[in-house]
This record gives structure tokens, C-alpha cells and sequence, in this order.
């Protein structure tokens, strides 16, 4: 019974824990639910924040992007702000500021954006201000210089009066014992005369049929009242001084004469047409030669025909010859190609010496033409920047580096080296200054902006490298193209006063006579004394049958000059 009891009670704590258990179970059942409920819930929340997330970085990856895009176009704007501050500088510094290129300049100029960084991984180069030992020469003596003693003498003399002539001492009379000389310069204002030609005529008296009267001498410009005096004067007037045609007309106005600008206008292209075989001989010249430069200026010709009135022709400039007596030729075409620049040099076999504009590539193809770089033009790009930035950089080095080049010139100028002497020369001290140059261009260019001023002068220097090189090839050749140059400034001048031609014949006078007048001026030749002397003798010269012009070979201004030594001697 006890046993019975016993196992009642078990089996009554048994049902009362299976109850507890059901019911924490049921319990367990109830909070999985709500487990997984809230799971489900949160799981919903993550999913949602997780594309939040996803939806935030792809904003955030376009706002990257856009930032991106923004900068790059800050960049792309603060580097045109540079270049257009550059070029402004650039552009100011060529109106207004100081032409000379001499690189010892101590003026102090603001710095730019585009001041060019240093260079520090590039030993320092030594000073362009190096000594260089050139043959002795004699100083000249300083002071007033006598004036010539061609010129006529008037004598003023200054005596004490009478009165004057009396010692304050004693009352004695003064004796005349000798005289103080001092010279002065006086200036007689030009004036024109009137050559009145008088033909005498004579008659037979027995037979009243023969008529003789005296032949006038031939004049430079026939039935005309201008005498080759005349002519000189306008020409050298106009194309040495710069003085335009309507301003001599104002001048002979007050002189008592009225010259129509038209009509001495019509003069110089008279005088153009009487000195072309002078001028083709000149041409022929530079074209026999073995070394040629050529350089162009525009010129603006208001009737240019097939061309409007506000285009722009070109004056092509070409030097050649003897370098000691050059020939200097001007010829103006209506456009800039390169394809006048052939014409010219048809025949022509040897160096030809420009700058690097593009129309003279034409010649890179001609077997008997060899194109010479200019190291002026290349020097000038680096010296623009030299003189708007402050702070010393690429561009100082790179002018020191061709000044070392110019160095070696002045060298071989100064001691009168011949040409093999100064091809020599070259090869022993510019070849590794330009090598050593080479290397310092091929290094930096990179670490440049192309578009810069800097970039585009190392540019042009490495673009043109084989031709900038090639002036150590040969002792007769220059470093530069200065001498053509030199020829072209006077035509830029004049443009200043004269500004246009009126139509091509105009522009083509002017060629010929500007290629005169040059010439005279590149061999030491009075230009007013060579006019006056082929003026009064071109009009009895005449072309050969098959068109030479032997009979103008004395008027050449090199024959003028021998001529000159000739008589003097």
C-alpha cells in the first residue's frame, strides 16, 4: 500500500511536471515566434538599411565623381587663367617693355604664375660672363671728334675796336701777336634749283634745208621735270629715312614746289622699272651662291588684285653673296607660302639659313638644299620669359646655356678666325654645349605644361634641333639669321610712317629699290652717292640681244664700291 502510495504521489509530481513543462514549453514555442518575428523584423530593417547604404555610396561614388570632374575643371581653368596672364605678360612685354635681348638686365620685374620652378637635380651652370681672350686692339681716343675737313670754311673774324687796341698799363698801342681758332657746325637748309636746258639750234643760210640743233643728255625718267638729284633725294628720303611720299609733298610745298604725291609716286615705280636688271643681277647672285638666308615681314597692299583690301601680303627678304660684300634682295608676293620662297631659289644648291616657319619645309625635301636653323629665334622665346618672371628657373638656364654658344662666335669673331679655323673651333668648344644642352631639354620638357611658354620654346628648340645644329658643319655659315634681319628692320620702320602700298606695282618699286638701298648700306655704300651715279648712267644702258644684262654688271653696287677704291686709289 505504501508502495501504491508512493508510486500515486510519483506519478502525481510526474503529471504536475509534465504540466510545467508543457507549459514552458509552450512558453519556448511562443517566444521562438517572437524571437523570429523580431528577427524577421530586424532583418527587414538591415536589408533596408543595407540598401540605404548601397543607394548612399553610389550618391556618394556620383558626388566623387562630380567632385572629380569639378576639379578637373578648376584645374583646366586655373592653368588657361595662367596661360592667359602669361601671354598677357608676354603681350605687354613685346608693346611696352624694353627690346634689347642683352641678359644682364637688373630691372625688376613682379612674378608671375608661370615663374618656372628651379631645377635642383642639375649641377649649376657657370655664368655666361665668362672672360674670353680676343687679339689686341687699339682704344680709340675719347672726345670731340674734328669735324671734316671736306666741308667749306667761312671765316668769322672777331677784333677789338679801335678804341680797344690802347695797354690799360701804360696807354701804349696793343701789337697783333696771333689768333685763338674754334670751329662751329652750321646747317643750310636744303633748296631746289632750276636746270633750264638750252638747245641751240643752227641753219643752213646757202641751202635753208640742213637743221641742226644739240641732243639733250638722256634723263632717268624721260619728258619728266625730276633730274636724277631730284630722284635721289625722294628715294633715300623715303626708304633710308622713312619719310613717307605725302610728307615730301608737305616739304617741297614749303620749299615753293608743289610734287603731287601721286606724281612722285609714279617717279619711284619709273625709277623701280629702270633699275630691274640691277636688281635681277642681285638675284643671280644669291642664287650662285653656296649660302643663302631668307626671312619674310607682312606688308599691307591696299589693291592687291584678287585679294581684299584688308589682307596681308608678305615682303620676302633674301641675303646672300660674298658675306663680306652680301647681297640683299627683297621680293613681295601676296601670300606667305613657301612655294615663292622655291621659285626664288630654283636653282640654288648649298645652305639656306630661316627661321622654323613652316613654309620653308618645302626645302627639307631638295637634295641640294640644306635647311639651317636660327639660334636667335630659339634664344628669343626663352629671353620673352626671362624678362616677365622674377625668380631664376628654366628659362635662365637655357639662355645661359646659348649664351655659352654665342660666347664661342664672339670668341672666333674676335681673334679673325677663317672659316676652317672657326668650324674648328665649334667642334672643339660648341658640340658639347649643345650636347650638354640637349640633354638638359630632354630632361625638363617633360616636367613642363606643353602649352606654356616655357614648353613651347623647349619645343621649338628640340623640334628643330637637327637644324638648329647644323651651323657647326661649316665655318661660313652664322649662328643665326641676324643679318637677314638686320636687312628687314629698316622696311618695318618705314611701314610705321608709310604704313601700306598702294597696289602691287607700288609693293614691287619698293622691292627693288629697298634691295638697293640695303645693299649700299651692307657694303658701306653711301646710298646717295650710288644713286645719283646709276641714275645719270642707266639711261644709256640697254639689254643684250638675248636679253644679259652685261651692260648694267658696273651698276652693281659690290662694282660701284670696287670702282670707288679704284679711283680713289
Amino acid at each position: 500500500m505504501r508502495d501504491f502510495i508512493a508510486f500515486c504521489a510519483m506519478i502525481c509530481i510526474v503529471n504536475s511536471n509534465y504540466s510545467e513543462i508543457q507549459n514552458s514549453s509552450q512558453q519556448l514555442k511562443e517566444q521562438v515566434v517572437i524571437l523570429s518575428n523580431e528577427l524577421e523584423e530586424t532583418y527587414g530593417e538591415l536589408k533596408e538599411t543595407h540598401n540605404q547604404l548601397e543607394e548612399s555610396q553610389k550618391i556618394i561614388k556620383q558626388k566623387n565623381l562630380e567632385l572629380e570632374q569639378k576639379d578637373l575643371e578648376l584645374k583646366v581653368k586655373d592653368e588657361t587663367i595662367a596661360s592667359l596672364y602669361e601671354k598677357l605678360k608676354l603681350s605687354l612685354q613685346r608693346q611696352f617693355g624694353k627690346k634689347s635681348e642683352k641678359s644682364d638686365s637688373k630691372e625688376e620685374i613682379p612674378p608671375t604664375p608661370f615663374d618656372d620652378p628651379k631645377v635642383t637635380n642639375r649641377n649649376e651652370i657657370k655664368s655666361a660672363d665668362e672672360e674670353i681672350t680676343v687679339a689686341a686692339y687699339t682704344r680709340k681716343k675719347r672726345g670731340r671728334k674734328a669735324l671734316p675737313a671736306n666741308l667749306p670754311r667761312e671765316e668769322v673774324i672777331h677784333d677789338l675796336k679801335d678804341e680797344e687796341k690802347i695797354c690799360s698799363c701804360c696807354g701804349g698801342a696793343l701789337s697783333y701777336f696771333g689768333e685763338d681758332r674754334s670751329e662751329q657746325l652750321q646747317y643750310i637748309p636744303a633748296q631746289l634749283k632750276v636746270i633750264v636746258n638750252i638747245r641751240r639750234k643752227y641753219a643752213c643760210r646757202n641751202c635753208e634745208e640742213t637743221v641742226k640743233s644739240a641732243t639733250l643728255p638722256k634723263q632717268p625718267i624721260p619728258k619728266s621735270i625730276a633730274t636724277a638729284g631730284l630722284l635721289t633725294h625722294i628715294i633715300i628720303s623715303k626708304y633710308a629715312y622713312h619719310l613717307p611720299l605725302y610728307r615730301q609733298e608737305i616739304i617741297f610745298r614749303q620749299l615753293g614746289v608743289d610734287l603731287p604725291r601721286n606724281t612722285t609716286c609714279w617717279w619711284m615705280i619709273k625709277v623701280a622699272e629702270l633699275c630691274k636688271p640691277i636688281y635681277e643681277i642681285m638675284g643671280k647672285t644669291i642664287r650662285n651662291g653656296s649660302y643663302a638666308n631668307a626671312d619674310e615681314s607682312p606688308l599691307r597692299v591696299l589693291k592687291e588684285k584678287g585679294l581684299p583690301k584688308k589682307s596681308k601680303s608678305f615682303m620676302f627678304v633674301y641675303l646672300g653673296g660674298d658675306r663680306k660684300n652680301p647681297t640683299i634682295v627683297f621680293k613681295c608676293h601676296p601670300t606667305r607660302a613657301g612655294t615663292h620662297a622655291e621659285e626664288f631659289f630654283r636653282s640654288f644648291k648649298g645652305y639656306l639659313q630661316t627661321d622654323a616657319f613652316s613654309g620653308y619645309d618645302i626645302f627639307k625635301d631638295r637634295p641640294f638644299i640644306t635647311l639651317v636653323g636660327c639660334w636667335a629665334h630659339a634664344r628669343r622665346k626663352f629671353f620673352e620669359i626671362v624678362k616677365i618672371t622674377n625668380n631664376p628657373g628654366l628659362a635662365h638656364e637655357a639662355v645661359k646655356y646659348i649664351g655659352k654658344l654665342y660666347k664661342v662666335e664672339r670668341s672666333a669673331e674676335g681673334n679673325n678666325l677663317s672659316n676652317e679655323e672657326r668650324k674648328a673651333l665649334r667642334e672643339k668648344e660648341s658640340k658639347p654645349i649643345l650636347l650638354e644642352f640637349k640633354t638638359w631639354l630632354d630632361d625638363n620638357f617633360p616636367k613642363v605644361p606643353p602649352k606654356s611658354a616655357i614648353g613651347k620654346a623647349m619645343f621649338y628648340a628640340l623640334n628643330n634641333w637637327k637644324e638648329l645644329n647644323r651651323y657647326t658643319e661649316d665655318g661660313i655659315l652664322e649662328i643665326d639669321n641676324n643679318l637677314n634681319e638686320n636687312a628687314i628692320r629698316p622696311l618695318a620702320l618705314g611701314r610705321k610712317n608709310w604704313l601700306f602700298s598702294g597696289n602691287e606695282h607700288g609693293a614691287a618699286a619698293s622691292a627693288i629699290i629697298y634691295s638697293l638701298v640695303e645693299t649700299c648700306k651692307a657694303n658701306g655704300i653711301n646710298p646717295t652717292n650710288y644713286f645719283n651715279h646709276i641714275l645719270n648712267k642707266l639711261p644709256y644702258c640697254t639689254k643684250g640681244k638675248d636679253g644679259d644684262n652685261e651692260e648694267y654688271e658696273p651698276l652693281v653696287p659690290q662694282k660701284y664700291k670696287a670702282l670707288l677704291y679704284e679711283s680713289s686709289a
